[in-house]
């Protein structure tokens, strides 16, 4: 029973085929494509792929892509299902004031990161941290429940917010530095520090909450470059939303 996982963001789709689903699952194919492409995976990436028996996808862009992604699946006749935030899925109790109206994407990164910190030890507190076109950080306590989380602009938004309301100022390709001596450096290095400030006081607030040293984990697109300058250790899970697809789906499909 193979099994297709889909994760479409903000500006990509990323897809990976296993050969079935649940956790630990062997990765057959996989691949990106940029979402104004969307329209072409029927006759290009997904042409000789074998049909998966079942499908499960993870949206943020909206109803239209969903429609768009459906409408290349139709070579394989598999229905397309998308994960909805619920009050409690996978382990994973939901602390949002509107369930439903928490992140797709954020609510399924949660759930391959607890289940991933479960696989390596015992349960601990969690904060999860995705670095994309923008940034949240996830508190989750020992027993599995998301009490909250912070959203911030990404590095881009806020360079672009800067250049747009700042007379002189230009998005720049700078370097972090402690002590920024020009502009383009100046502007990277307060917006990574920004990020990393924020990501720091959610971890001592978890801290005092729970009463325990918190799991820290990256993922997304630009973990990369935050993770030189945080104040303590993370773990840079790459394709975490695949994990927490795979987590869903085991249960979901379950024979």
């Amino acid at each position: 029973m193979s099994f297709l996982a889909i994760d479409v963001g903000n500006t990509r789709l990323k897809w990976a085929l296993f050969d079935a689903p649940r956790p630990g699952a062997r990765l057959l194919e996989q691949g990106v494509e940029f979402l104004e492409h969307i329209d072409r995976l029927a006759e290009g990436a997904w042409a000789d792929l074998p049909a998966p028996t079942a499908m499960l996808g993870c949206v943020v862009a909206g109803d239209a892509v969903k429609h768009r992604v459906a409408e290349q699946m139709e070579l394989w006749d598999v229905p397309a299902s998308w994960v909805v935030p619920s009050s409690e899925e996978a382990g994973v109790v939901n602390g949002y004031d509107h369930p439903m109206r928490l992140g797709a994407d954020r609510w399924v990164a949660m759930i391959g990161a607890r289940h991933h910190m479960l696989a390596q030890g015992p349960a601990r507190p969690l904060v999860l941290v995705m670095v994309g076109t923008a940034v949240t950080v996830e508190a989750i306590d020992t027993e599995g429940r998301f009490l909250g989380g912070l959203i911030l602009p990404g590095h881009g938004i806020m360079l672009r917010a800067l250049e747009s309301g700042t007379a002189g100022l230009h998005v720049p390709t700078g370097e972090v530095c402690p002590f920024p001596t020009n502009t383009s450096d100046a502007l990277t290095s307060g917006g990574t520090y920004a990020i990393a400030g924020a990501v720091e006081r959610m971890v001592q607030h978890l801290k005092m909450h729970c009463g325990q040293e918190p799991v820290c984990i990256m993922t997304g697109g630009a973990g990369w470059k935050m993770m030189p300058s945080m104040a303590r250790p993370f773990e840079l899970v790459e394709n975490l939303i695949f994990e927490g697809l795979l987590e869903i789906a085991a249960r979901r499909f379950a024979a």
